[in-house]
């Protein structure tokens, strides 16, 4: 295995495979993200420890979904027991998976508890409890500043994990090598990883304005709300298929595992 540097334009490139991929199998992929989706709302029923299986889960989804994407763009089928696959290959891999969800939900909590500091825990209580986003909260400016700092704060903690749950699946790397790794590949790829991502943030808002618009040529305000969702599951879904690309081109070799 080696570490591979591209093209920023390679970035996009990444998006519209897997927008292809994802129309070769949108019943499974979609279903697949479904499943995934309903995992991870059962568990928040069970309130703040619920919610943290959920986060220890999302690594070990991210490669299924990974692999769902794989099957697909090899023109198989890809089953419902490709959201559990880092659980199959072994008890070793099954072990270190285990380990990679439980540090992944342990650091997720500790952005969390970093952005208290500006709110006094009101979105972190929010996220953990799985309250819902009231006008209040959108409005209340310490809240505001606490979310946006989650969400810078979660950049460099996506990139610890983004390859990692591939790296150990596919090329049989130990947890730490995975993480580091992956690290490595996100700060080596930047441009491409941002290019990735600014055309994802475009074609979500391109998406919610056309959505907009056509309620308004209907005359039909529940028209964009009726579309929203079945349309955000799908550019979801295609989301996370045009991962795979991301990690197939960051690292040269073939996987040592099926």
């Amino acid at each position: 295995m080696k570490l591979n540097v591209v093209p920023a334009r390679t970035g996009s490139a990444w998006v519209r495979q897997g927008i292809r991929t994802f129309w070769r199998q949108p019943l499974a992929l979609s279903g697949l993200f479904l499943l995934f989706m309903a995992l991870a709302s059962l568990s928040s029923m069970l309130s703040y420890g619920g919610t943290f299986l959920g986060l220890m889960f999302v690594p070990a989804a991210s490669l299924g979904l990974m692999a769902a994407a794989r099957e697909a763009d090899l023109g198989r089928f890809p089953m419902p027991s490709m959201l559990i696959i880092g659980f199959k290959q072994s008890a070793a891999q099954t072990k270190q998976m285990v380990l990679l969800g439980f540090l992944y939900g342990l650091l997720f909590c500790f952005v969390l508890v970093l952005s208290s500091f500006f709110d006094n825990g009101e979105f972190a209580r929010m996220y953990m409890a799985g309250g819902s986003l009231s006008e209040e909260h959108v409005l209340n400016e310490h809240f505001q500043t606490a979310a946006l700092f989650a969400l810078l704060m979660y950049l460099p903690l996506s990139s610890l994990f983004w390859h990692a749950p591939a790296l150990m699946h596919w090329h049989a790397q130990p947890l730490a090598k995975s993480i580091f790794f992956s690290f490595m590949a996100c700060w080596a790829n930047w441009r491409a990883f941002a290019v990735f991502g600014l055309t994802w943030l475009s074609i979500f808002l391109a998406t919610s304005v056309l959505l907009s618009l056509l309620s308004m040529v209907f005359e039909d305000g529940q028209l964009s709300l009726t579309l929203m969702l079945p349309a955000m599951l799908m550019l979801a879904t295609m989301f996370f298929t045009s991962s795979y690309y991301s990690f197939r081109d960051c690292f040269i070799s073939e996987p040592v595992l099926a």
